[in-house]
């Protein structure tokens, strides 16, 4: 057994998921290393994958109308802000009316030091590079009395986790929040099943190259020696559960030795790695999920191009 084993939470999780009985998995968070962070860039410019343009237009209509909502003596966290590129809108709004002070969370720290470079110019720039909760009770706690507390969870990426989980992880944040903060939490709609599909499948390949990138990560850094010529990227949506899911299909019966995760493990033909589920959500199934989670729908923004909806939040 290798020595580090144990010691590497990358490779904890994709033992735990690749030894799984019924249905192999790997996180999605292990897709963005460089690489797969490049290619995702490469996919919110193609034509069929209109979520993250979706999510800007919202933001840039409404953002004025967002910070009018609130109460005045404002502080801003954004959970997994990478650069903040998304958040300027909102932050350039807020500097109409007083001083910005903004806590950007992320694990990446070279996201976060261009983040600090990039948003400066508007305000007060406190990076923390930590975990969302961890960061969120930090920013909490250094607000001065009186103020409130905007938290933002923009994209989709509530969509990534379980029902019952996502309701667990926003009860946890408003457990870092006092009555009258607010959340503005970002989601993907429901919308024609051929238009999900192509948005996770597009026709140039970008995708599938995305998703076999994570089986490339795991060679390159757990001394591993999956062949990515031998699986094939491979998408489902389930109507009942609104889930589309990312699979990793094995073309042959294969065995695959991953040293780092002191793991041996074979593929019988069509056996699936499950990379990523995400759900997608109706407008009124929002309005539920608040409020069994302790808040309040104040309000709700969609985009008309490509259904997609800014959700604000406000802690009872």
């Amino acid at each position: 057994m290798y020595a580090s084993a144990f010691d590497n939470q990358f490779a904890n999780d994709v033992r735990a998921g690749l030894t799984r009985t019924q249905q192999k998995t790997l996180p999605c968070r292990y897709f963005y290393d460089d690489v797969g962070s490049a290619l995702f860039e490469a996919i919110t410019g193609l034509p069929e994958y209109g979520l993250t343009r979706a999510d800007a237009r919202v933001i840039h209509a409404h953002a004025a109308e967002l910070i009018d909502m609130l109460p005045s003596n404002l502080i801003v966290a954004e959970l997994g802000s990478g650069t903040g590129m998304k958040t300027r809108p909102i932050l350039q709004e807020l500097r109409q009316k007083q001083i910005v002070i903004y806590y950007p969370i992320d694990v990446s720290g070279a996201a976060l030091m261009k983040c600090k470079r990039e948003m400066g110019n508007l305000g007060l720039v406190f990076p923390l590079e930590t975990s969302y909760l961890e960061g969120l009770r930090t920013a909490s706690e250094r607000r001065d009395p009186g103020q409130t507390l905007l938290a933002l969870f923009l994209g989709s990426t509530i969509g990534n986790f379980e029902p019952e989980s996502a309701i667990d992880f926003l009860y946890a944040v408003r457990q870092c929040l006092q009555p009258g903060d607010a959340l503005l939490l970002g989601t993907d709609m429901v919308k024609p099943v051929e238009h999900l599909i192509s948005a996770y499948d597009d026709t140039t390949g970008v995708t599938a190259a995305f998703n076999l990138n994570i089986l490339g990560r795991i060679n390159r850094e757990l001394d591993a020696d999956f062949d990515l010529r031998q699986f094939e990227h491979v998408v489902r949506y389930t109507p009942e559960s609104q889930r589309i899911e990312m699979h990793l299909r094995s073309k042959m019966y294969q065995i695959v030795s991953i040293k780092k995760a002191d793991l041996i493990v074979d593929f019988v033909p069509n056996e699936t790695i499950c990379t990523e589920a995400c759900h997608k959500f109706r407008p009124e199934q929002i309005c539920e999920i608040a409020r069994t989670a302790g808040y309040r729908l104040e309000a709700q923004w969609i985009d008309a191009e490509w259904p997609f909806a800014e959700n604000l939040l406000v802690v009872t």
